[in-house]
């Protein structure tokens, strides 16, 4: 029996566009020009005879009809992608994989080769950036973000909960740490939220409020960066702090610390069947094994 298909060009692109509602994004993530867009999905609604899309002062926005015909037909484009991919043995493709800054750089980047090592097929687009990508929009496949709770709303995989110390270049000190007040002779850079600071002090021995947090804020690169380079000490989470750590080019001051959340792994409907990205996402948990359940002589958030 004959199926009344339409063409399966139009029918991606109105996907794209539904998906994000917007015609440019669905034209950058196909890799065609805005006017080929709208051409697919105004032949469509011709071919339809229904408007899937209504036009608004600032963008557009499905209308009930497109809506309920996205749904059906992301399931369809999936199920075809799918039969298509499990024909192949190894994985192999390109996925966007969203990371914060400076996780990104010094824990993701480092580690990357051993990936590719073993899957030389999967191109790994790596997002670094501190925006929330919208897995479920398929603005990434994969998003590395950092959970003050721990936990997520979304399911989520823990990736890293390494605690929160003190860490410094070798030559900013050389007689060596002590007494915790000593920190205060130096530039405090830190990691994450506010009252860190005064949280470690506490944690070490001090009046609270005794180590405030600096006046001015750095981004958390140029922080660490800044540290590295002694020009003070920094407070942050030791995943990021691993290598400099081995390499001799930071030491920790002082065994106190804390845990303050985690780095979870989060991840689209969509890249659960997707055979590359599963197979990233179960590379990076082995891959980071040792990023998690490190001890901790402090509080534990």
């Amino acid at each position: 029996m004959s199926r009344p298909l339409p063409p399966l060009n139009a029918l991606r692109a109105f996907e794209a566009a539904g998906r994000h509602e917007n015609f440019s994004r669905a034209a950058e993530e196909l890799n065609v020009s805005h006017s080929a867009i709208s051409r697919h999905v105004r032949g469509l609604e011709h071919r339809l005879g229904v408007a899937l899309f209504r036009d608004l002062p600032r963008g557009l926005e499905l209308t009930a009809e497109g809506r309920n015909y996205l749904s059906r037909v992301t399931v369809a484009l999936d199920l075809i992608s799918d039969a298509t991919e499990d024909l192949g043995e190894a994985p192999e493709g390109r996925i966007t994989v969203s990371s914060e800054p400076l996780f990104a750089l010094k824990v993701l980047m480092p580690r990357l080769k051993r990936f590719y090592a073993v899957f030389p097929d999967v191109e790994v687009h790596v997002e670094a950036t501190n925006a929330l990508a919208d897995v479920d929009r398929y603005e990434a496949d994969i998003a590395l973000r950092f959970a003050f709770r721990g936990v997520l709303d979304a399911p989520s995989d823990l990736i890293s909960d390494t605690p929160l110390h003190v860490y410094a270049a070798p030559d900013l000190r050389p007689e060596g740490w002590r007494d915790p007040r000593e920190v205060l002779q130096y530039r405090r850079f830190k990691d994450r939220g506010a009252g860190i600071w005064d949280r470690w002090g506490q944690l070490a021995g001090l009046a609270p409020g005794e180590v405030p947090d600096p006046r001015k804020h750095l981004e958390t690169e140029l922080a660490f960066e800044a540290a590295l380079q002694g020009l003070g000490v920094y407070l942050g989470a030791g995943d990021c702090v691993a290598g400099h750590l081995a390499a001799g080019r930071l030491i920790r001051c002082f065994d106190v610390g804390f845990r303050d959340g985690a780095m979870r792994l989060v991840q689209s409907t969509k890249a659960r069947r997707h055979k590359a990205a599963r197979a990233f996402r179960e590379w990076l948990l082995e891959e980071t094994a040792d990023l998690r359940g490190w001890p901790c002589s402090g509080y534990n958030a």
